[in-house]
């Protein structure tokens, strides 16, 4: 369903410790169907979720910029500049706040939904998004500056 093994295995864990969780909290008469229930509505919301920050990175980011950092040819220069376009966003990104740094790292690195990282975080889904918004412009800017002559 969600075709990676990687994340399949993530889900069922989560589904096993969701599982175990409700079966101490209270009885379950029909367990199979639970369990299924279960692992089928962690693997959609994955799935949702997956498809909401696709659809905001797209919306964040200029095509020119996906097109060019997904372009498999590269040349010296592309190198260099994509070298140089690393260091500026390394340090941009380095003076992000924690929490900023945080949100970005579990989003864009772990792949954690928005609601994962509100979870984790303690923080509202609003707050995710915004904070993940304003980095997204960050790192167009930095991006837009090194276009620049």
């Amino acid at each position: 369903m969600v075709n990676n093994p990687s994340t399949a295995e993530d889900l069922l864990q989560e589904t096993y410790l969701r599982v175990t969780r409700a079966l101490s909290e209270r009885p379950i008469d029909h367990l199979e169907p639970f369990v299924y229930q279960t692992a089928r509505n962690l693997a959609l919301d994955h799935l949702r979720s997956r498809r909401i920050q696709a659809r905001t990175l797209q919306e964040d980011v200029p095509l020119d910029v996906l097109q060019s950092v997904a372009d498999p040819i590269s040349t010296p220069e592309d190198a260099t500049q994509a070298e140089q376009l690393l260091e500026h966003l390394s340090v941009s990104l380095g003076q992000l706040s924690a929490r900023q740094q945080q949100i970005f790292i579990l989003s864009r690195l772990h792949g954690c939904s928005y609601q994962e990282i509100a979870d984790q975080l303690q923080v509202s889904l609003s707050t995710v998004q915004k904070e993940l918004k304003l980095i997204m412009a960050i790192c167009v800017g930095v991006a837009e500056r090194l276009d620049q002559p």
